[in-house]
C-alpha cells in the first residue's frame, strides 16, 4: 500500500494506492491561486497512472475536506465506481457545491453512493467494493452526532494482499473517540494513522492512541495555519506509543509518500 498525502495547505487530499486500484480520500484544493489545482491534477496523473480509481471517500463536509473542484477532478477524470461519505449533512456552501458536482456527474454516469451512519447501515464491513482493499467503518453514529466534526467518517482501509492498514479519521474529536474505543476496542489498530482534525489537541485521546498503536502518523496541515495545527500536545500523544510523526507543513510545505511493507517509510513526494 502507498499513501500519498498531498500538500494542499490547511486541508486534506489523500490517494491510497494498491497494486491495481486507487482510492481518493477527501478533495480539498485551495481555489486561489490556480497553482494548487494544477499541482493536484499533475500529482493524480502520476499517482493513478495504470491503476483503476475505484472509489472516493469524503470524511466530512467542511471546505478543508470537501471541495467541488476536487470532486469534479476526481469524478470527471477518473470516474470512480462509488463514493462514501457520512450520512449527516452539514448545510454549508462547500457541501452544497460538492453535492451539486456529484449530481451533475450522475447525469449520464453510474456511481454508487454510500452514505454511512452506523446506527442505520446493515454492516460496517465493506469487502466487495475493491479487489485490492477491504473497508471497516467505525463512525459516524447517531448517538454522537453532537457536532459536524464528530460526524466524520472513520474507516480502516486494509490492503488485502499485505494486510497493511490505514485509518481514515476526518475531523473526529475526543468525545467520539471515547465511544469508538468503548465499542470497537482493538479493532481500530492500524499501521498508518491519518491524524484526526489535522493534529488538533482535541482530535485524539490517550485511550484511543493506545488501541490504534500506529507505526506512523501523517498530519495534513497548512504552513503557518491560524489554528496552530498540529498541536504540541497531540504530537506528544502520538509519540507516546512510539509512532513516527510527519506533517505536510514541514519545510515550507511538502507532500508525503508513505509506503508499507516489511517496514513503513515516509518521505517527501514530488510528482514526476
Amino acid at each position: 500500500m502507498k499513501i500519498y498525502t498531498l500538500n494542499v495547505g490547511q486541508g486534506q487530499f489523500v490517494v491510497v494506492v494498491g497494486s491495481t486500484e486507487a482510492i481518493i480520500v477527501d478533495t480539498s484544493i485551495p481555489l486561489s491561486p490556480a497553482k494548487p489545482i494544477i499541482y493536484v491534477k499533475g500529482a493524480l496523473a502520476d499517482i493513478v497512472n495504470g491503476r483503476n480509481m475505484i472509489g472516493l471517500m469524503i470524511t466530512g463536509f467542511d471546505a478543508d475536506h470537501f471541495n467541488a473542484i476536487g470532486v469534479k477532478i476526481a469524478l470527471n477524470k477518473y470516474r470512480p465506481d462509488w463514493i462514501m461519505y457520512p450520512k449527516y449533512f452539514k448545510n454549508t456552501k462547500s457541501a452544497d457545491e460538492g453535492f451539486a458536482a456529484i449530481s451533475e456527474f450522475e447525469n449520464g454516469n453510474e456511481i454508487t453512493k454510500l452514505p454511512i451512519l452506523l446506527s442505520e447501515n446493515n454492516t460496517r464491513f465493506y469487502k466487495s467494493l475493491s479487489k485490492d482493499f477491504s473497508m471497516e467503518v467505525f463512525s459516524p453514529h447517531a448517538e454522537d452526532m453532537n457536532s459536524s466534526n464528530n460526524c466524520s467518517l472513520v474507516c480502516k482501509i486494509t490492503e488485502i494482499s499485505t494486510g497493511a492498514t490505514y485509518l481514515v479519521t476526518g475531523d473526529t474529536e475526543s468525545g467520539r473517540w471515547d465511544s469508538i474505543v468503548k465499542i470497537f476496542g482493538a479493532s481500530i489498530k492500524c499501521d498508518v494513522l491519518s491524524a484526526p482534525h489535522h493534529g488538533s489537541k482535541n482530535g485524539i485521546t490517550s485511550e484511543a492512541i493506545k488501541l490504534i498503536k500506529p507505526n506512523t502518523v501523517i498530519i495534513s496541515a497548512g504552513v503557518d495555519n491560524s489554528y496552530g495545527h498540529p498541536d504540541a500536545e497531540a504530537i506528544k500523544v502520538f509519540k507516546s506509543v512510539g509512532a513516527n510523526v510527519f506533517c505536510t507543513n514541514e519545510n515550507g510545505g511538502l507532500s508525503l509518500l508513505t509506503e508499507t511493507g516489511r517496514t513503513i517509510t515516509t518521505a517527501p513526494y514530488i510528482p514526476k
